[in-house]
């Protein structure tokens, strides 16, 4: 084959999405830290899956640059985490480079691909290799050292998956936290399974998409959503979760299997009840994660209905003798809190957004408790996210529509998912909307932001001394570990607590009070003035007050300490000392 035209273009790419797709479960498990945050296979897969949905209806005989701009378009509107941005950038780069394209030639692919490398440089401030960047930048160069006039497309599209596993084997060698825990790099790794999609598109072996991923080469498999499960002593706690789902017959939906589908669910929630009649199904599930219940059904049909309601907030509310209040939110149209946690589907649409006041705050957040603290602190929208969950550049998009200000601050809390927050303010340039990040990367260092938050001041004041408050916080957490490993000189084993400073391990010990007690030592300073512990959905009221009292008798005489409900998954403990 010498040339491809838009008809086999749309193969690639939609290959390319089936076979990140049936690997995005071992590409999780490529996870340098040993917490339970390995979501980057799902990140990537969410993301490509968006391009994919975008150009799955669009006609064969279509313009090959327009074609590639909707794939673009759909990745950089789905894009999750930063794996998922930066695989956005790289195919927005690729589609530029196709103007004025009819068909692409070899020496066009490399082209192509070069622009990818370059894009996707352009939109990372720092450059990091040893990753997604580097096996794009080495690949994309071999590819155009090889191209030649007659070369074929089989013959270039071979070189550069063979150029990309190379570079991928390299990572280690260039990062060495990759070498010292034993894994390439994951991001690369899923590079690596697009452009191996693409390649067989090529080939004529068009890759469909498996009833179910699995990890194929690692074992054992990890639940890219490690974190989530529920014991089965939390039976009332967390998301009771309700929808019905028409299924689809269109080619993007996938197959509907009963056990795979109960599978999934029981595997991430319990008190699971899944009845099918004809082409509805109905779906009960307890679930601390109900946005990857919605994002997992969503392959097989559309929502009819969805109803989510809050069962820790419930019995909180029961135990304390208040009147229960009803926390369901339904996409039928029941009314949204003051500062509701919006799901893509419920917020606004429209074109041109609606502005009424001058100043909008946005933040992630993952938890009841967080939740209400940020209510509390003037924050319009909240984006359900954080760790195994990353909202999408598109979520972000709607949200900032949704607080109908001139001037909106996102507070992403997350450092995974602040590329994606900035990618969505890009979005809305020339929109009216003036949309900053200020580049939060903890819940700690959010609650911080919005304390700083002042309407009264100028927008450029305003995001200064929001910005400032960064420097005033450090933030650290305590989890489980998902594997034995060693980290910087730190033996780590699987299912004891670690206390982490940032990244850096201060200790792993079996009891989470202790890690918690190791964590808020390696915090405080001399100038400390503030101890701040939000405590997770595992920690029940009655430790709650043993912490409180125990942090009160160390450090109350130096420090104010507030010990609040976070409710928070996977992270037993969110620390911040200023």
């Amino acid at each position: 084959m010498k040339t491809i035209d838009a008809a086999m273009l749309k193969a690639m790419f939609l290959s390319a999405a089936n076979h990140l797709y049936n690997h995005y479960p071992e590409i999780d498990q490529l996870n340098v830290f040993p917490v339970p945050d390995g979501d980057t296979g799902m990140n990537m897969n969410l993301t490509v899956s968006s391009g994919a949905k975008e150009i799955a209806n669009r006609p064969e005989d279509d313009d090959i640059f327009a074609l590639a701009s909707s794939f673009s378009r759909g990745l950089l509107m789905g894009a999750r985490g930063n794996s998922g941005v930066i695989t956005s950038q790289i195919f927005r780069g690729f589609a530029k480079a196709l103007e004025k394209k009819k068909v692409l030639n070899a020496l066009d692919l490399a082209i192509a691909f070069d622009s990818a490398r370059a894009v996707a440089y352009k939109a990372v401030m720092k450059p990091v290799e040893g990753t997604i960047l580097t096996v794009i930048r080495e690949s994309s160069a071999s590819l155009k050292e090889f191209a030649k006039k007659d070369t074929t497309i089989e013959e270039a599209m071979d070189h550069l998956v063979k150029s990309a596993k190379v570079s991928l084997e390299h990572t280690p060698d260039l990062l060495p936290v990759l070498k010292e825990v034993g894994v390439v790099d994951s991001g690369g790794a899923g590079l690596v399974k697009i452009l191996e999609g693409m390649e067989a598109a090529v080939r004529g072996k068009f890759i469909e998409r498996k009833g179910e991923a699995t990890a194929t080469s690692l074992e054992p498999i990890a639940s890219p959503y490690a974190g989530a499960k529920i014991a089965d002593s939390e039976e009332g706690f967390g998301y009771c979760t309700q929808f019905i789902i028409r299924l689809g017959k269109e080619p993007e939906k996938k197959v509907f299997v009963e056990k795979n589908f109960k599978k999934f669910l029981m595997g991430h929630g319990n008190s699971v009840v899944i009845v099918q009649d004809g082409d509805i199904v109905k779906v009960h599930v307890h679930t601390l994660t109900p946005g990857n219940m919605l994002n997992y059904a969503q392959q097989f049909g559309e929502f009819v209905t969805i109803t989510i309601e809050n069962m820790t907030e419930e019995h909180h509310n029961i135990e304390q003798g208040r009147t229960a209040t009803d926390f369901a939110h339904s996409i039928a149209g029941a009314p949204k809190p003051a500062a509701p946690i919006i799901p893509p589907e419920e917020l606004p649409a429209e074109e041109e957004p609606t502005i009424t006041k001058d100043y909008g705050l946005v933040a992630v957040s993952s938890g009841a408790g967080l939740d209400e603290i940020f209510r509390e602190l003037s924050v319009d929208v909240l984006v359900s996210g954080g760790q195994t969950m990353n909202p999408s550049t598109e979520d972000f998009v709607k949200a900032i529509k949704a607080t109908k200000a001139k001037h909106v601050f996102l507070l992403p809390n997350n450092s995974n998912i602040v590329m994606a927050a900035s990618q969505a303010c890009d979005v809305m340039e020339g929109s009216g909307i003036v949309a900053r990040v200020i580049p939060s990367k903890t819940i700690p260092q959010g609650i911080s932001c919005c304390m700083a938050f002042n309407p009264e001041a100028t927008p450029e004041e305003v995001f200064k001394t929001m910005k400032g408050a960064l420097r005033m916080v450090k933030s650290g957490s305590v989890t489980y570990a998902i594997k034995d490993t060693e980290i910087e000189g730190v033996h780590i084993t699987k299912d004891y607590y670690m206390a982490m400073k940032g990244k850096a391990i201060v200790s792993c010990v079996k009891d989470k009070f202790e890690a918690l007690n190791d964590l808020v030592d390696s915090l405080v300073g001399n100038n400390s003035c503030m101890l701040t512990v939000l405590v997770g959905a595992d920690i029940n009221e009655e430790d709650q007050a043993r912490v409180e009292e125990e942090l009160t008798s160390r450090y109350g005489d130096d420090l104010e300490v507030d010990v609040k409900r976070g409710d928070q998954p996977v992270y037993s403990f969110l620390v911040g000392v200023e």
